[in-house]
């Protein structure tokens, strides 16, 4: 019994180091690719290729001065950056990585990291609105408006490939893929690009990065966090990058499932890869759009189109 639970811990830790590393490769991947398509540089000296870039930042930010508003709500503003960080970091778990069952497996456990998102948006809007800052105010009330416009569609983006696959566990829905050797993406591809959208506006990136838009409120929701709770707020950020890749890859690609299952993780890096790389050419691609045109576009284009693959769905077109 010992030997079971230390090995459980053992795991649980050996995932936890993965997706941190991962989140922040992910990150210089993604400000690498973006930099070249922009004719830019991007991150160059701290190790081969500016590599470790992302690692530095955490460490520089963290040896920095931690300052607090004096206006600002101090609890909220102190716990708000820990449950940023704690919040996908605890959704990633659900995701399978190095087998077609994840770590943690249970049936519903798709709901429960929809409902990790909507406390992500709630965590956001919290530590801008307790910052009292007109810049962190204006930030986090752009963040619950566009979730407003996002959060249906990309609801129904997840919902689709459980649905065919007759399982709300994220493990389920891979397991499915694998028995028939196939992906969702290719049964349901109108679900796969509602869901790539969405993806961009859960994560803040342009076009959809209207919260945080340092051209016309500075850093928005988080412009007072600095030291360690910026350094937690840039980790959440990547994790739940990771997170976003990881699900897409889960519920539309496959997961770790491939051709030749001796390496299942190898398959798991390689798709969500190829999602970051997706997700960086597209948000270096536009230019940012109004809090109105994506509100009323999200609800005009991407509602009808998340609803029709349900209806695809329920008439057996979709898997």
């Amino acid at each position: 019994m010992v030997w079971g639970e230390s090995w459980t811990i053992v795991l649980l830790a050996a995932h936890l180091l993965l997706f941190v590393l991962l989140a922040l490769l992910y990150e210089w991947v993604d400000r690498k690719l973006v930099a070249r398509l922009q004719n830019r540089y991007g991150p160059l000296y701290a190790g081969p290729s500016g590599i470790f870039q992302p690692v530095a930042d955490i460490i520089k930010l963290l040896s920095k001065e931690d300052i607090v508003p004096r206006a600002a709500d101090r609890l909220l503003f102190t716990l708000l950056p820990i449950l940023y960080t704690a919040l996908p970091l605890s959704a990633l778990f659900i995701i399978p990585v190095t087998a077609q069952t994840a770590l943690v497996s249970f049936e519903g456990d798709l709901i429960f990291i929809m409902f990790v998102f909507t406390l992500i948006i709630i965590a956001v809007f919290l530590a801008g609105w307790s910052s009292v800052s007109r810049f962190s105010s204006v930030g986090a009330v752009r963040a619950a408006l566009q979730m407003l416009g996002y959060d249906i569609p990309f609801t129904l983006a997840m919902i689709g490939p459980a649905v065919a696959a007759g399982t709300l566990s994220v493990s389920g829905v891979v397991e499915w893929q694998a028995s028939r050797a196939t992906c969702f993406l290719w049964l349901q591809p109108i679900g796969f690009i509602v869901l790539l959208i969405c993806s961009l506006a859960e994560l803040d990136l342009i076009p959809f990065d209207i919260p945080e838009a340092e051209t016309e409120i500075v850093a928005g929701w988080f412009t007072e966090f600095s030291g360690r709770k910026l350094a937690l707020i840039r980790l959440g950020k990547d994790l739940e990058f990771i997170l976003v890749a990881s699900l897409i890859t889960a519920l539309y690609l496959g997961g770790p499932s491939g051709w030749w299952m001796a390496l299942p993780i190898l398959w798991f890096l390689i798709k969500t890869t190829g999602v970051v790389l997706v997700i960086s050419i597209l948000h270096a691609l536009f230019a940012r759009f109004r809090i109105d045109q994506v509100v009323s576009g999200m609800w005009r284009l991407v509602v009808p189109l998340a609803i029709l693959q349900v209806i695809l769905i329920k008439l057996g077109l979709g898997g």
